[in-house]
Formats: structure tokens, C-alpha cells, sequence
């Protein structure tokens, strides 16, 4: 147990170091791309004005690396922060449960699922590995809701929500409840964070040399 409680310690530290934000912000680059490449089909067949709302999980990682590459200026955009920590947790979560869903319902898993499976709970864990960094408030986290909510209605009643195999068509109103409710529990995991946080100073990200 110790020995976790170490680890967990080092990896929190090296999280802030200039070498894990530079790793990690090669890594989240690499997997927003990959993302977007992802969604091309889908923004391709998406009208103009509501492309903003259908590339979820790489604009998360887009903004993830926004934070990355302000802690690397050593600075601290609260409002891409909290954004970028709801998103991130959210749709780590519901890619992962939207992949093993198709499984368990008969569907075929390549090594390009567990292949996003696995990037997918990093993108949940990484966000929660960097709360003791998160410095945003919580007028930023309701403007993260305004977002995030109107999102999540917009997918289900415009039908923009990320293209899913036929297979769970027929339960998207459980979808699209897990959905929201996904919103809420990231949007209170931050809130209670700010909570507890209360006058504490997050950590101190690298300076800029």
C-alpha cells in the first residue's frame, strides 16, 4: 500500500514537471488528430453551423492540450481547464461504455477498439490525475454546463450525436439519458473539487525558461 501511495505521489509530481506535460501534450496531439481523422465521414455529412457540436472526445483533447501548453507558458486558463476537465472525464467514460456496449451486444471488437478503449479511459484518468493543477472557478464550470448540456440536446433531438453501430440504435433514449447524466457527475466531480480546494492554491505548474 505504501508503495502505490509512493507511486501515486511521484506520478502526481512528475504530472507538473515540464518533461509529463511535455509527454503527455505529444501524446493528446497525436490522439486529437487521430480524432478528428476519425469523425471525417460524419463532419463531412454535418451542416456548417452545427460542426462544432459533433467532434467530442478530440476537441476535449484539443483543449486538454490548450492547458498543457499553457501550464508548459506557466500559466492558467481557467475556462479551457474547466472545459477541458469535464470533457475529457465525460466522454472518456461514454466512448469506452458506447465501444463494450457494442461488444456485449454481439458486436465484432478490432484491435483499433481496444485500441480507443484504452486512449479513451486515459483521456477520464488524466483528467482527474490533474485536479491538484485545475485552478478555474465555478462560474467557469456553469458556463462548462451551458455547453456541455446544449450539446448533449442537440445530438439527441438533431441526431449529430457521434455515429454509433446499429446495434445500439435501438436504445437511444437510454443513451441519451446516460448522456446527460454523464454531464452532471463530471460537472459535480469539478465542482466538488473547487469545493474542496476551498482557499488551498493548486500546485504550481512549471515556470516558463
Amino acid at each position: 500500500m505504501n508503495a502505490v501511495m509512493l507511486w501515486f505521489k511521484w506520478l502526481t509530481k512528475w504530472l507538473g514537471q515540464r518533461s509529463g506535460l511535455w509527454t503527455l501534450l505529444v501524446i493528446n496531439t497525436l490522439g486529437t488528430i487521430y480524432g478528428y481523422y476519425w469523425y471525417k465521414n460524419q463532419l463531412a455529412a454535418t451542416e456548417w453551423y452545427l460542426l462544432p457540436f459533433v467532434p467530442d472526445s478530440p476537441t476535449a483533447s484539443l483543449f486538454f492540450c490548450f492547458v498543457l501548453v499553457a501550464f508548459l507558458m506557466g500559466r492558467q486558463w481557467r475556462f479551457v481547464e474547466a472545459f477541458a476537465a469535464v470533457t475529457l472525464f465525460k466522454y472518456g467514460v461514454w466512448a469506452t461504455v458506447m465501444i463494450v456496449w457494442t461488444g456485449l451486444l454481439g458486436g465484432e471488437l478490432t484491435w483499433q477498439h481496444y485500441m480507443l478503449i484504452f486512449s479513451h479511459i486515459g483521456m477520464a484518468v488524466q483528467a482527474l490525475l490533474y485536479i491538484p493543477y485545475f485552478s478555474f472557478k465555478l462560474h467557469h464550470l456553469l458556463l462548462v454546463a451551458t455547453w456541455t448540456l446544449t450539446n448533449d440536446v442537440l445530438d439527441y433531438t438533431l441526431g449529430i450525436f457521434p455515429w454509433l453501430n446499429y446495434r445500439l440504435h435501438p436504445f437511444l433514449p437510454q443513451i441519451y439519458t446516460f448522456t446527460v447524466c454523464l454531464s452532471l457527475v463530471g460537472l459535480l466531480i469539478f465542482y466538488l473539487s473547487v469545493v474542496c480546494r476551498g482557499k488551498r492554491v493548486a500546485r504550481h505548474v512549471p515556470k516558463r525558461h
